[in-house]
């Protein structure tokens, strides 16, 4: 562990000297990446500054007990190297954890798009319930939410709802909420008082900056349209709605939101230039799949992740095992348990693959 965390502080001391350079600080993207690089190797010296002075205390107990010279200086040591023993695995353990590489998608904003599945009316009120737990969530960290595009339900909720969120490492904790949701509820219109199953699909995209997917004019074709819904005067009077497909992949991404059509259309193509990106970030992760069994899912949309079932108030991620009774406070944006427990087994994964670099 000494000679990774010597490799760690060679590098520490790289990037420090790297972030305060007139030529990395003028180009904000470099800047952005060797900042977050810096900040996470902090976090690491922080630790490792523990460690090594743990390390120390345990050979200079030794010697004191090796010595006995002194009696109570001896028991001092001894009761000095018990609780040393103990502390210093966990920091390891630690120090593990900061050390597997990070993912560069995990720094991305995302776009998220819900779905009203099976359940009719009542998958599309669960739909607004979802897009409900994602903006307290986000709101708790920080984080800026934007619809880019909407499709209200019949009774309430959405049939569709994209929207985008923009902070620190948005992606990394919300890559996991991908594929089928399920609620087990009596609904409003049930007069039997019948429980129900209905279903939203959530798909997580890495937001795509304009260097990672290039978009050829020649291959958007651009369709304009009366937007509808609410609006005021300018709905269904204004072609100010746009529908870009995007030709080779049969694509498509629209925006209504906006009341001008240029806006419009720049939201869409953030949204479709995002699919096309996590079209390719799919192959990716089907190749990297063969290799190991990643949460984060591959090309299955249809995988059913999570049930939140209202008569025993309960949420059961599938994927992991876990059971938690906290639906009210889960359902109103309390995500951050299972967010954790997922990053958690994912990296422990990760960590077995590591094995012998550790």
């Amino acid at each position: 562990m000494l000679d990774k965390l010597r490799i760690v502080k060679q590098r520490f001391d790289e990037v420090s000297d790297l972030i305060i350079q007139p030529d990395i600080m003028t180009d904000q993207k470099r800047y952005i990446r060797i900042n977050k690089e810096y900040k996470d190797l902090s976090a690491v010296m922080k630790i490792a500054d523990e460690y090594k002075a743990i390390v120390l205390n345990i050979e200079e107990a030794k010697e004191i007990i090796a010595d006995n010279s002194d009696a109570e200086m001896t028991e001092m040591a001894k009761m000095e190297l018990e609780e040393g023993k103990a502390r210093l695995p966990l920091l390891e353990d630690k120090i593990k954890f900061m050390l597997i590489p990070k993912d560069p998608e995990d720094a991305k904003n995302v776009i998220i798009e819900i779905r009203a599945g099976t359940g009719g009316d009542e998958a599309s009120i669960f739909a607004g319930d979802l897009y409900r737990m994602y903006t307290k969530y986000c709101s708790d960290r920080k984080w800026s939410v934007e619809v880019e595009d909407q499709s209200d339900g019949t009774s309430g909720g959405f049939k569709e709802i994209i929207f985008s969120v923009t902070g620190a490492d948005v992606y990394g904790d919300l890559k996991f909420e991908s594929g089928v949701h399920r609620v087990q509820r009596v609904p409003q219109t049930e007069t039997q008082g019948r429980v129900h199953t209905s279903a939203a699909t959530v798909m997580v995209l890495p937001e795509a900056e304009e260097f990672d997917v290039e978009l050829k004019t020649s291959d958007i074709r651009v369709d304009y349209f009366c937007s509808s819904g609410p609006g005021g005067q300018s709905v269904n009077t204004t072609y100010s709605a746009v529908r870009l497909t995007h030709v080779p992949t049969g694509l498509v991404a629209q925006c209504q939101d906006q009341k001008s059509q240029h806006k419009n259309k720049d939201k869409a193509m953030k949204v479709l230039r995002s699919r096309l990106y996590e079209q390719e970030l799919e192959k990716k992760l089907a190749a990297d799949s063969e290799k190991r069994n990643s949460l984060v899912s591959s090309g299955d949309r249809s995988a059913k992740i999570r049930t939140y079932n209202y008569p025993q108030g309960r949420v059961t991620e599938h994927r992991i095992g876990l059971t938690l009774y906290d639906l009210q406070n889960i359902i109103n944006g309390d995500i951050h348990k299972i967010v954790e427990e997922l990053k958690l087994a994912e990296n422990t994964t990760k960590l077995k693959e590591l094995g012998e670099e550790f």
